[in-house]
């Protein structure tokens, strides 16, 4: 039992490392989760040391290593299978889609409320090959912090892409 006992605290500070790390990111916001800057990565790194003693406390050794990873797997499993039976929660956790342009309008509050520029909204719509805002049928900030642009030129994009598509199929 006093074998066991070691790794069990491991399993325990790595669970509440993983549950805090969580909450802090809904805290701060999903916009944080796919637009990285280089303070944000740098953040990261910083992070994932400064709670690596937390997780396996005394342990430096290979298995309090392999049993902090592991428990990082078991409870990220075990959360995504209760957030995928839990529809509230995991909407509360991860939230919903915002619109932040509709026909060519930008959403003001909503850019306010998911603390984004109008410069990033605009870097945003030029990544998908659109002009400009007024161009913009519908600008959507995903749960996951993409930012989906949907507008007249993307459908004729898309239109071109399939009929390209379509007569190279037919070469064959």
């Amino acid at each position: 039992m006093n074998i066991i006992l070691p790794y069990l605290d491991i399993v325990g500070r790595s669970v509440a490392v993983y549950i805090f790390i969580i909450i802090g990111i809904k805290v701060f916001g999903k916009k944080e989760l796919s637009q990285l800057s280089i303070v944000d990565l740098v953040f990261i790194l910083l992070i994932s040391n400064a709670v690596q003693n937390a997780m396996v406390g005394p342990s430096t050794s290979l298995g309090g290593g392999i049993v902090a990873a592991a428990s990082l797997f078991a409870v990220n499993y075990i959360l995504k299978q209760f957030l995928f039976r839990e529809k509230k929660i995991n909407e509360w956790l991860q939230g919903s889609p915002v619109m932040l342009i509709h026909d060519g309008k930008i959403i003001q509050q909503h850019l306010k409320d998911e603390k984004i520029t109008a410069e990033e909204l605009e870097e945003a719509v030029r990544e998908h090959g659109v002009a400009s805002i007024a161009e913009v049928n519908l600008a959507v900030l995903e749960v996951d912090g993409n930012i989906s642009i949907l507008s007249d030129n993307y459908k004729s994009h898309s239109k071109r892409k399939r009929r390209a598509r379509k007569d190279l199929s037919g070469l064959n």
